[in-house]
């Protein structure tokens, strides 16, 4: 298809670049016959941090699983960068989608933080040379000291390991990393540390970052998009005031909004936005229909 371009001139269109991961009417079924996952249709673009939002039991790992190949359709597609994960090798998905499960404990085997990172470039036979290079790369980009290298990933806090895990899965380079529930088990300042660093992956080198949490404040100040998933389907999926505004959606999947966005909810007959995120926009409202003037 073309358009008219300078002087009359017919011009090719310029089509928008394919999402990097396209879930086509996935549906899966465990071995006990389970319907974890039903018609699931979602497209993924590069450079965005999206959050997985839902009850236990609601599909957000098992669709996570199937996004890097780890579990393959019952029926439907997953098709990453091109490749169908019905016809893709796990060592072909899991260099493109990289899975940081929730404990790095259940992650984190070998006997030092070196080998932990270069466990994976290892297992898909790269030379030592470039194993190390990966190695020092990933190791920097999550600000693990080389220093730390022989130690024992057991002997370091939580969040250090945290650190590894993901380390090591940098190491394959992957274009999408998923981090299973990365604040559980962290006081505030470690929570907003991890997601300060995964947002600062996203910003610089442009991974797509999906985190799977039960987290509402975590997703108000971090999430570009929201999916809420139900009975193994998708109730809901925009920006986190689209899908905060949805009570009856929330409701329905035993979600609660963040504290700020619920008192914005109920003041809505006053004119607040019921998806304010923050107390900065919601003093902001206040003032506007106040009738203060602007800072």
């Amino acid at each position: 298809m073309t358009e008219a371009g300078v002087n009359g001139a017919r011009m090719p269109s310029v089509s928008a670049p394919e999402p990097f991961i396209q879930v086509k009417s996935l549906n899966y079924l465990y071995p006990d016959g389970t319907h974890a996952l039903k018609e699931i249709n979602l497209d993924i673009p590069q450079g965005v941090l999206i959050a997985l939002i839902g009850q236990n039991g609601s599909g957000k790992t098992t669709l996570s699983k199937c996004l890097n190949g780890l579990l393959k359709p019952t029926s439907g597609d997953v098709i990453v960068d091109g490749l169908n994960s019905k016809e893709t090798s796990i060592v072909q998905m899991v260099r493109r989608v990289g899975y940081v499960f929730q404990n790095p404990d259940h992650q984190l085997f070998n006997a030092s933080c070196y080998d932990e990172i270069a466990y994976g470039p290892r297992n898909i036979l790269l030379p030592e040379d470039e194993v190390h290079e990966r190695v020092i790369e990933a190791a920097k980009v999550v600000g693990l000291p080389e220093a730390y290298f022989g130690e024992h990933p057991f002997f370091l806090s939580k969040g250090m390991r945290q650190r590894v895990a993901i380390a090591s899965i940098l190491a394959l380079r992957p274009r999408v990393i998923i981090v299973d529930e990365p604040t559980t088990g962290q006081d505030a300042r470690q929570s907003y540390e991890i997601m300060d660093f995964l947002r600062g992956l996203k910003e610089t080198l442009g991974h797509t970052i999906i985190i799977i949490t039960h987290d509402m404040p975590i997703v108000a100040a971090y999430a570009e998009r929201v999916v809420v998933l139900g009975r193994g389907q998708i109730m809901a999926d925009g920006t986190p005031a689209q899908v905060f505004a949805q009570a009856d959606v929330l409701r329905e999947t035993f979600l609660e909004p963040p504290q700020i966005t619920q008192l914005a909810q109920r003041a809505r007959n006053l004119g607040f936005d019921p998806g304010t995120l923050t107390v900065s926009h919601m003093l902001e409202q206040y003032r506007r229909l106040a009738g203060e003037p602007a800072d």
